[in-house]
């Protein structure tokens, strides 16, 4: 799940082992998407679902942040993360 984070900052890497390009070993890698293991990729990725949560109608507790509800036609949601 936290490989669908979108990163807010710049973040470079070094070469992944077995891809390294002959010649320029000293270059990095710019990552565009959250990594598996990167210290941002969990908050990364709840903000994420969060904001598509709360665009399709869902509202969030306010005492416990990862509980989110939605009511509608006699009927509800409550989604517990």
């Amino acid at each position: 799940a936290f490989l669908n984070g979108e990163l807010d900052e710049e973040i470079y890497m070094d070469q992944p082992d077995g891809f390294v390009v002959e010649g320029q070993e000293g270059k990095v890698c710019k990552l565009l998407k959250s990594l598996y293991g990167l210290k941002q990729a969990p908050k990364q990725w709840h903000e994420k679902f969060d904001k598509t949560l709360t665009s399709t109608g869902f509202a969030v507790n306010e005492a416990d942040k990862c509980v989110y509800y939605r009511h509608g036609g006699g009927e509800g949601v409550i989604l517990c993360l």
